[in-house]
Formats: structure tokens, sequence, C-alpha cells
């Protein structure tokens, strides 16, 4: 039987080539944005969330298999970290119940390679704390100042990840049989970096901070088979990962050693456990 996808950002980019893929599959797609869409909808706000959730519900019938969330910005502007962040996680939290009525349900998000960059740390808690007011505050401040005002996006990504890490677990996405996980693309080729990527000056420059040593600057379709394939009945155990789908960048910039920073804890409690064995 074929499986009904919600997507958001279908219009363009990752997440109309995500639907394009899933169609030719014969998958039913129910596409969400600003304009091009199935439902049309505005993520920024609470209210265009809500009827946004409600209408692809409906349009799919009442019942969902997977949500596809790769509706994003990249401007240094708090209307960022609104679609970024609350844009992703209050939709699926609204849609969440559709989906467990589904047989083989699965949520994936659209992270980004930038949630390892600086960041506003006091941005990225208050987004946690799915506090909406404090966090735009912070945003706009971050907005008002040209040295601060690019560390909103990367903010968003690293809260969206840890969201991610935090709720697949629990028993709303995992107790329900859910799988939640993330993609984190490069520099992706979409109207949203062409402005980036237009001139040789300017490719250099994002060359510099997301460096891609295997294959460059990717196109859509590396982001959406691989979205396909975290939001298809085959993913049966992935939980919380943020999957660095970048060229190389996660590499390069963190190394080749990603786990040493827990091992003095983990020794910690093996010798606590210990000690408490002998007692």
């Amino acid at each position: 039987m074929a499986r009904t996808y919600v997507i958001t950002g279908a219009g363009s980019g990752i997440g109309k080539a995500t639907a394009e893929r899933l169609l030719a599959q014969g998958a039913t797609v129910v596409g969400v944005d600003l304009k091009n869409a199935d439902v049309t909808a505005d993520l920024s706000a609470p209210e265009g969330r809500r009827d946004a959730a409600d209408a692809a519900v409906d349009a799919a019938g009442g019942s969902v298999d997977a949500v596809i969330a790769c509706a994003g910005l990249s401007g240094p502007t708090a209307l960022t970290a609104a679609v970024n962040y609350f844009g992703v996680t209050e939709l699926l939290d609204r849609i969440r119940p559709a989906l467990a009525r589904s047989e083989a349900p699965r949520a994936a998000v659209v992270s980004s390679m930038a949630s390892l960059q600086p960041n506003a740390p006091k941005l990225v808690d208050a987004l946690l704390a799915d506090d909406e007011e404090a966090a735009l505050a912070v945003a706009e401040g971050l907005a008002a100042d040209a040295e601060t005002a690019n560390l909103i996006y990367p903010s968003s990504k690293r809260a969206l990840s840890r969201w991610v890490r935090r709720e697949a677990a629990g028993a709303d996405w995992a107790g329900a049989g859910i799988p939640l996980n993330a993609v984190a693309p490069g520099i992706v080729i979409t109207p949203m970096t062409a402005d980036l990527l237009a001139t040789p000056e300017g490719a250099a420059a994002v060359d510099a901070v997301v460096p891609m040593p295997l294959n460059g600057h990717q196109p859509p379709e590396s982001i959406a088979d691989l979205l396909v394939w975290l939001s298809g009945e085959q993913n049966s155990h992935m939980c919380g990962q943020t999957l660095y789908c970048d060229g190389g960048s996660d590499v390069v910039l963190r190394g080749d050693d990603v786990w040493s920073f827990a091992d003095e804890a983990v020794g910690t409690a093996l010798a606590e456990a210990y000690a408490k064995l002998r007692a």
C-alpha cells in the first residue's frame, strides 16, 4: 500500500527534490510551503504552524505515514530562528497523533552542518526551552549587530539537532514506534544558496568555512535520497541521530575522535559501579 508523506518546504530545494523522489515511487505527498504546494502556510508563527499541520493531516485523510520537515531560512534575522526551530518542532508535535495511527510512522528533519559552527548559547537555550518570545528577543538582538547576526542560523540548527536527540528516545516518539532523526547537509545547490555561490569569491568564502572534500557542493537529491530512507519502512531502529551528509565537513572540522570527551565520565561511572560490587 502506498505511503502518505507530509513534506514542508516542498516548493523548492531539498523539499521539492524529496517530494519528486517519493512521487516517482508511487507515494502520496502533501506538500506544505508558502507557495507552489498543496497546503499554503507560513511556519514563522504559531497559528500558521497549527493551521499547516491541521490542513496537511486533513489533506492526507487523517493518517500520515511520515513527516519530512525541510522548510527553513538562512538569513541573519529572527525569522530564521522561528521557522528553523519552531516551524519544525511545533508542526511535528501537532502531527504526531496522526503519525501514531500509521503502521510504520517515521519523522525526519533537515538540520545542517552549521550545527557544528559557532553559535549563540543564549539563543540555543531559549529555543530548547520552547520559549519563542524569549528566543525571538535574543535573535533580534543578535540581528541588530553585524558581528553576531550570522550566529542565528547555526544556533537554530544546533537547537534543532539537540531537540531531535532529546526527544527521539522518549515516550512520544520511540515509545510510540516513531523513529525521529535529522540530516545535516553541507552546501546544497538550491535557490537559498544561489547568491552565495554566484561568484568565485563568494564560493571561496563559503568553502573556507564549509570544507567539502568529497565531490564539493551537493545537489538536493543527495539529501532527498537520505530523507526517503529515513522516512521509509526500512528504517526501523535509527533513533535521534543527525546524519552529516556534507561532503566531509564534519570529519574535517571535528577530526577522527568525537568519542573521547566521554571517556572520563564513563571511567568514573565504571569505577563507582565496581566499588559498589566490592562493598
